[in-house]
């Protein structure tokens, strides 16, 4: 007797696909040089020489300024006051120790010598009596120069590195499944129908 069942058993398919860890270098581009230019000079700064007068004190001992004649005659006038007070007490004192009867005298001889001419050595003077005062500064030159300066900049672009990780892939082809056939054939009731469904010509008529 034939088994009236046939399973067939449809196992898994699928496709693995494995991809090995990798360096991956990105495409260079090619160099760039930027230049750039710092352009330099040359300086000179120069100072003349000045020759430098002051007069104020040789022009004030010939034409003294009315501050200096002030203060001159000021001067002056102490030194003058100074001689006469000594002077008029030299001559009270001659007449407070002369004796009686030589006041006359005594008078006579202070009188005389106020007539007198002025005597004794004389100073001779040139004037401007006071030099000019003379100051000189040299002078000065300086130069600086700068050169020229070209400054580069290169950037060099060798490509990036890129890292790439393993992987697996997997792709399925084919899910599993069970298929069950029935081998077996119909039974019919009454057996005279099996022929009908079986596609044989039948005589309905009779």
């Amino acid at each position: 007797m034939e088994p009236l069942l046939k399973i067939r058993t449809i196992p898994l398919e699928y496709e693995m696909t494995i991809q090995h860890a990798r360096l991956e270098r990105g495409k260079s581009s090619p160099p760039l040089v930027e230049m750039s230019r710092e352009r330099g000079g040359f300086n000179i700064q120069t100072r003349p020489a000045k020759l430098l007068l002051d007069t104020y004190e040789a022009r004030g001992s010939i034409v003294p300024t009315t501050r200096m004649a002030v203060y001159q005659n000021a001067q002056r006038g102490l030194q003058a006051a100074g001689q006469a007070a000594q002077s008029y007490a030299s001559e009270a004192s001659r007449m407070k120790w002369s004796k009686p009867g030589e006041g006359g005298e005594m008078l006579d001889q202070i009188l005389a010598q106020r007539m007198q001419l002025p005597t004794g050595e004389f100073q001779l003077g040139f004037i401007p009596s006071a030099r000019a005062e003379i100051t000189y500064q040299p002078g000065s030159i300086t130069m600086n120069y700068q050169m020229d300066r070209l400054m580069f900049d290169a950037k060099l672009n060798n490509g990036d590195v890129e890292y790439i990780p393993w992987s697996i892939e997997f792709v399925i082809t084919q899910w599993p499944d069970v298929q069950i056939e029935y081998m077996g054939r119909p039974v019919y009731v009454p057996p005279s129908a099996a022929e009908r469904f079986e596609g044989e010509t039948m005589d309905l008529s009779a």
